[in-house]
């Protein structure tokens, strides 16, 4: 079946939000007494898993529900610094010229991530921008999308860069492309098997048009 939405996760997939977070981040291990993350860090914590974070981090991963909303928050007062990656809107227009339906679902807010594509100058290609609200239940908004849309799993394809992407992704029966620039590298997610892995954008694109 011919695909017909084209679905991206926002941070680390469309946007390098990597000091945006990191931003937040600590402004959290201030007042939270965990370990902050320096920009030197952040290639070596994307070949870790979420347990081996969480030690480094002098974090409780039970404790994400609670303080990912307050994350939101102070990471909003970074969305001036965030840019697309490179090659990124450009991916995007040749999807909206070919006549594909452009949509977002991310854990993160659907204020952050508008005010972020309106700055970039890329608003006007996304049709939809859902902010899922479990961090570790996205395959629940991907079937609410499914069900609204009223979309087959095969007239979708999911662009994400994290294991929890592609774990969604299965349990909703929606092909996944895995981006190699996110926040998760290949030590973390090959052993959760996407569909697809790429190394540029317009990788996407041939992968869409199949």
């Amino acid at each position: 079946m011919t695909i017909r939405y084209v679905v991206f996760d926002f941070d680390g997939t469309l946007a390098d939000t990597s000091e945006a977070f990191m931003y937040a981040w600590n402004k959290l291990a201030d007042k939270y007494r965990y370990k902050k993350i320096k920009l030197e860090q952040i290639e070596t914590i994307k070949k870790l898993n979420m347990k081996e974070r969480s030690a480094l981090l002098n974090f409780p991963l039970y404790k994400i529900p609670f303080v990912m909303p307050e994350l939101i928050k102070l990471y909003k007062d970074s969305i001036v610094d965030i840019t697309l990656f490179p090659g990124v809107k450009s991916l995007l227009e040749k999807l909206k010229k070919k006549g594909y339906k452009i949509a977002i679902i991310s854990s993160n807010s659907e204020e952050n991530i508008k005010n972020a594509l309106k700055r970039n100058h890329a608003d006007h290609l996304i049709t939809d921008v859902i902010s899922a609200k479990r961090i570790f239940g996205k395959d629940k908004t991907i079937d609410q999308f499914l069900k609204i849309k009223k979309l087959q799993a095969s007239e979708m394809i999911y662009i994400g860069d994290e294991i929890r992407d592609i774990i969604a992704c299965k349990k909703s029966n929606v092909k996944i492309v895995w981006v190699e620039w996110g926040y998760d590298g290949l030590e973390v997610i090959k052993s959760a098997e996407p569909d697809y892995m790429v190394k540029e954008p317009d990788e996407i694109l041939e992968i869409v048009k199949k």
